[in-house]
């Protein structure tokens, strides 16, 4: 059974910094690209950051030079450090595990920036 399991989301001030972590189980971690999404109520998903199985990472230009992922395999862990929060960066984020025949999705975490 896959379980991507998601936490760090809380509420803080803009300006201010979290860690998002996802530990995942059931899957060869070291054979996914992993990636934080996030979603607002009536908004598409979107893609904030991947990681490739190289450890290459990609992020969407909003979040650049604010935004780091990292991935540990021996942890089974992916993270995304966010640093110089804003308010619409308010949103679930989501963690995912994918290959070209496989696609997983966390149950989600809450991060709310106040202004």
């Amino acid at each position: 059974q896959v379980q991507l399991v998601e936490s760090g989301g809380a509420l803080v001030q803009a300006g201010g910094s979290l860690r998002l972590s996802c530990t995942a189980s059931g899957i060869v971690f070291s054979n996914y690209q992993m990636g934080w999404y996030r979603q607002v109520p009536g908004k598409q998903r979107e893609l904030v950051a991947s990681i490739t199985i190289a450890a290459i990472p990609i992020y969407t230009d909003s979040v650049k030079g604010r935004f780091s992922i990292s991935r540990d395999n021996a942890k089974n862990t992916v993270s995304l450090q966010m640093n110089g929060l804003k308010v619409e960066d308010t949103a679930v984020y989501y963690c995912s595990a994918r290959t070209l025949f496989a696609n997983y999705w966390g149950q989600g975490t809450q991060v709310t920036v106040s202004s």
